[in-house]
């Protein structure tokens, strides 16, 4: 049997990268709705960086089957949003005269501890992501950020290994192709 020259792809609702730009989502949605006036461009801008980043992941996973240049591009364009949204919270902050938390803070230390839960979702960070001040709020989202940029980091770093290991659709294409002649010339 010839390998198969569409591979199998989707399954972004399993990767942890996804989760977690999920839940990163949810929050700016949530967040942007708590602080931001209505009408602000602030709002439409994160809450797209947010997006994007979720969106991009699902594509690329989908668009893996036939082209893992995509795949890889794609991710990296989610890994940018999310950059970009990181920034905006950053910003948020910074300009409200509000102090992001450094690695060693308590509060981040138990960040790192309820992200290495297995099944975290919004109801995981509800009570920062909600939490009556808007630094706790921000700082769990950064959070959040930060580690939906690691998981994308090590996400571009496989799927490179990849792509350098089993090439993409025209390497298989032809290889399939080939194997078939030969198949067919042997008969």
């Amino acid at each position: 049997m010839v390998n198969p020259i569409i591979l199998r792809h989707g399954g972004y609702q399993n990767l942890l990268s996804y989760r977690k730009a999920e839940i990163v989502y949810d929050a700016t949605v949530y967040f942007t709705g708590r602080f931001f006036r209505k009408g602000d461009r602030t709002i439409d801008q994160m809450v797209q960086a947010a997006r994007s980043g979720k969106q991009n992941i699902a594509e690329g996973s989908q668009a893996s089957g036939t082209s893992k240049e995509m795949e890889l591009k794609l991710t990296n364009v989610a890994r940018a949003s999310q950059e970009e949204l990181l920034i905006d919270y950053q910003d948020f902050l910074r300009s409200r005269s509000l102090v992001e938390w450094p690695k060693d803070h308590p509060y981040a230390q138990r960040l790192r501890e309820l992200n290495r839960q297995p099944n975290a979702s919004y109801e995981t960070f509800k009570k920062g992501i909600e939490n009556e001040s808007p630094e706790i709020c921000a700082n769990v989202i950064i959070g959040l950020i930060k580690v939906t940029n690691y998981l994308l980091d090590q996400q571009i770093r496989q799927l490179e290994q990849n792509f350098l290991k089993e090439g993409g659709l025209r390497e298989r294409m032809t290889k399939a192709r080939l194997a078939t002649r030969s198949k067919n010339n042997v008969l």
